[in-house]
């Protein structure tokens, strides 16, 4: 009867948690479109709309709208992403960028804008971005073998994002123009702020597909708790959940990356900070990082256009100076548990 309850309790506690975070999501995406170095107020925006012209249409459709979608679409893609990988491979630290997407899909995006195709044609970098990932998966295969344990998953995964991460570096110390690496350094930083509805179309399918897919690993990770016999026995089959848990990542982040740049440590921070909330189920886990990477982009990118640097703050770089406090905090809880 105790258990009862208490399975109860935590349902309620789980739908309210959700609903609190879909509400978060709500707000911040409603500000993201308002705020900004122009504020919009809401009169103006409906009156902009229903005239179907004006600065204020155009500003609210072609600028805030598609970077408001994004950084949605793209908060959600890694926060599931890192909630996935880390109940995969049964490791807290565990990101995206562990098995060597990010790195690739950013490297595909650097030879476009190498290559001079960035500025002939409007699709081409995020569409080098994507090829990037696609490529890293099967080079991951190739590597890891055909049935990989975790280990080797996980060293394969370091030696793309090694052999990625040189050969970004080598085009940028060969680039024959400064001005183009200079643009490519800023990109790689990772930012919204020169996304379009182009960029939306391109990436908001590739990243739906991938959030789906992750979505179905709930049962399987929550299996896989228990140890991978149990999961077995359970009916599990590790091979296809671990090549769903690849491809769904591979898309999220893939498609991320591709045309927002590098934006880390929000699949790493997010699944952390909620893992509590929702009693350590790898499950639940999912929808809630999705809910919260979200909450966390949304916010971060609002963050960004208030904050007068000159240049500008980059969203990459917010979320690295958030990150790297929560592991000294994380190292000094460490301690005192010891």
């Amino acid at each position: 009867m105790i258990e009862k309850d208490k399975n109860k309790s935590d349902e309620i506690n789980y739908f309210i948690l959700i609903a609190v975070l879909s509400g978060l999501v709500l707000i911040l995406f409603t500000s993201s479109i308002f705020l900004g170095t122009t504020s919009i107020s809401i009169k103006k925006s409906l009156s902009a709309v229903s005239a179907l012209e004006g600065l204020y249409l155009t500003i609210i459709l072609e600028l805030r709208l598609p970077r408001a979608i994004l950084a949605l679409f793209m908060g959600a893609a890694l926060g599931i992403s890192g909630a996935a990988l880390q109940g995969l491979l049964r490791n807290p630290l565990a990101e995206p960028g562990l098995i060597g997407v990010s790195g690739a899909s950013a490297l595909g995006s650097v030879i476009v804008f190498y290559t001079g195709l960035s500025v002939s044609y409007s699709f081409a970098l995020p569409v080098g971005g994507m090829t990037g990932a696609a490529l890293s998966i099967l080079l991951l295969y190739f590597l890891a073998g055909k049935d990989p344990s975790i280990l080797k998953l996980i060293l394969a995964g370091v030696a793309i994002n090694t052999l990625t991460g040189a050969l970004t570096v080598l085009a940028l110390n060969l680039s024959p123009n400064p001005y183009a690496a200079y643009e490519v350094f800023f990109w790689l930083l990772g930012s919204l702020e020169n996304t379009s509805v182009n960029h939306v179309f391109l990436a908001a399918p590739c990243i739906c597909v991938g959030l789906i897919i992750l979505a179905t690993t709930g049962r399987g990770l929550d299996a896989l708790t228990l140890g991978e016999d149990v999961a077995r026995s359970l009916g599990v089959g590790l091979r296809n959940l671990q090549a769903r848990i690849i491809l769904g990542t591979a898309l999220c982040v893939g498609a991320s990356v591709s045309v927002a740049g590098v934006v880390g440590f929000v699949g790493l921070i997010v699944p952390h900070l909620l893992r509590p909330a929702v009693g350590h189920s790898p499950g639940r886990l999912l929808i809630v990082s999705g809910l919260g990477g979200a909450t966390l982009t949304l916010a971060a990118d609002i963050s960004v256009r208030f904050i007068a640097t000159g240049q500008g703050l980059q969203l990459g770089v917010l979320t690295a100076l958030l990150g790297a406090p929560f592991f000294i905090l994380l190292v000094f809880k460490l301690r005192e548990d010891d």
